[in-house]
């Protein structure tokens, strides 16, 4: 489906010069007298490199569709295995494909993941997932400062800055959007 320079937004996924691109930001600009265009920051699906184009207000570009399944999350060797909750089927996805989006993967946690020509292209995440902290360092008896932390790591490796009274073994609500702690779960 083609649509149009001007219709460009934040977290569209087009198709531009043989690659895909996730738009980050849209820049309408009308200069004086000139005609119009739109400037649009965009990060490569294939080399991950930022970039910015200039498009004519007239462009056409294809917005790449994606279909969305619902997934479990099982394990982890290498490869993130992943089931289909309809049909049982099972795939992988690597490390590399995934990214920082593996920090916030628990076992046994029903995940979107977002399929392009049949292969797995992105993962929708919740907007928090609850981990457990496996090594901090001790709470400070009489610590009550408010905006004190100290680095957590999580079960899946994730490094979270926490409140002092937060202790190994305790779950916590982390946001998957910035990887900030949010709460106790």
């Amino acid at each position: 489906m083609d649509v149009q320079a001007t219709q460009l937004r934040p977290g569209m996924i087009i198709k531009f010069k043989g690659d895909i691109f996730t738009v980050f930001s849209v820049d309408h600009r009308t200069p004086g007298n000139k005609r119009g265009f739109v400037q649009a920051k965009m990060r490569s699906r294939a080399s991950g490199a930022m970039i910015e184009h200039k498009f004519s207000s007239e462009d056409f570009t294809e917005k790449v569709e994606l279909r969305e399944q619902e997934m479990e999350y099982l394990y982890e060797d290498g490869t993130y295995h992943f089931m289909n909750t309809e049909n049982y089927e099972q795939i992988s996805i690597n490390k590399e494909q995934l990214g920082t989006q593996a920090n916030y993967l628990v076992p046994n946690t029903k995940i979107k993941v977002l399929f392009h020509e049949g292969n797995p292209f992105n993962l929708n995440l919740p907007a928090s997932v609850d981990l457990t902290i496996v090594e901090t360092a001790p709470s400070i008896k009489g610590a009550t400062v408010t905006n004190v932390t100290k680095p957590a790591t999580t079960e899946t490796g994730l490094v979270v800055q926490v409140p002092p009274f937060i202790k190994e073994g305790e779950k916590i609500r982390v946001s998957t959007s910035d990887g900030t702690y949010q709460s106790r779960a």
